[in-house]
């Protein structure tokens, strides 16, 4: 990496097959200094392979990548010391207590014993841990084992943190939890690379989007940009009788042919190519229809809809679409592993 580079993660037509089964066919990122990239895709589009290249536990059959300026097949021990990981699930030893789990992360990366015990003490606290400090880790709840990784993860104060669906399975109120802490540390200079399924993830913590599928890389920009892909807004409107479905959608033809409906939650969707005068045009049809409404809003498309529209299935099924098309540009310029990074 130059000295005029601000790509911190860079990876360039990394193949990776197992077997017959080709995961990762080419793909090319860069992911930039305080940033945080967020990889999306469904299971098995090769999100977590990319990780495991990335955190030298895999080497790829065909291209390179790099973190910090280092190779991850020719330099891994220095990788390994300026990165940190937290896989799907969190990798913390249930014999051991919350501050014993982090005392041990702090000597495996050579901190010195006295230490591992100060940023083991100081980040049980930040992550709000104290209080079960002394606590075997198998009585943590899985809120509280998922933070204590995190903690063991950046216990080494690495630039770079690589977090792989790291809210698999939590309740709502301990993902914004984590997403909170996430900010923080972006804030604070970290570099962050997030492989999810959750939309709103991505929609929240990201500022750029890669969407992954079939190994390759189909789209990458903004949320905003993915989103304006779609064509702008939208109207989405709630009807209080099923029964009124196709009359409401007959109703609002001279607009538009491309309604989306949902029939089992009564909700038609359909752009809205002239924002606030579509959606007057479209009160005044559906009231010339006599349609009872219950809900009606103009709105930016979500992720999901953008998701779907790109691979042809929602984010959270398993299977790829027919033909990715191979990669597509949005911006102009331009298996699961619970293992941690440890410096050697």
């Amino acid at each position: 990496m130059s000295a005029a580079s601000r790509s911190v993660i860079e990876v360039d037509g990394v193949h990776k097959s197992f077997g017959a089964t080709e995961a990762l066919a080419g793909v090319d990122l860069t992911v930039e200094t305080g940033e945080v990239l967020a990889l999306l895709g469904p299971n098995g589009a090769g999100k977590t392979t990319l990780v495991r290249i990335l955190s030298t536990l895999l080497r790829p059959d065909a291209g390179a990548a790099r973190v910090a300026g280092f190779d991850t097949v020719h330099d891994a021990d220095a990788v390994r010391s300026v990165i940190g990981l937290t896989g799907q699930y969190a990798a913390v030893d249930e014999l051991l207590t919350g501050r014993e789990n982090l005392e041990m992360q702090g000597e495996f990366v050579h901190l010195g014993r006295a230490e591992a015990r100060r940023r083991a003490s100081s980040a049980l606290d930040e992550f709000g841990l104290a209080d079960a400090a002394e606590r075997r880790a198998s009585t943590y709840s899985g809120g509280m084992r998922r933070r204590l990784d995190l903690a063991a993860s950046l216990i080494s104060r690495p630039p770079v943190l690589i977090l792989d669906e790291p809210t698999t399975g939590l309740d709502p109120a301990t993902r914004l939890d984590l997403w909170a802490m996430t900010q923080r540390l972006v804030e604070e200079g970290t570099t962050v690379l997030l492989t999810t399924q959750y939309l709103e993830e991505a929609d929240r913590l990201a500022h750029r989007i890669i969407v992954i599928d079939h190994g390759r890389v189909i789209a990458r920009g903004t949320a905003d940009q993915l989103k304006g892909e779609l064509g702008g807004d939208v109207i989405e409107l709630r009807l209080r009788d099923a029964a009124d479905v196709a009359v409401a959608v007959d109703a609002m033809l001279p607009l538009s042919d491309e309604a989306s409906v949902d029939e089992g939650r009564q909700r038609i969707t359909l752009p809205a190519s002239e924002g606030s005068a579509t959606l007057a045009a479209a009160l005044e049809l559906l009231h010339g229809a006599a349609v009872s409404i219950d809900d009606i809003g103009i709105r930016r498309p979500s992720l999901d809809e953008v998701f779907l529209a790109l691979t042809g299935h929602a984010v959270g099924r398993e299977g790829r679409a027919d033909d990715p098309g191979g990669e597509r540009h949005v911006l102009s310029p331009a298996g699961a592993s619970t293992e941690r990074s440890a410096a050697p």
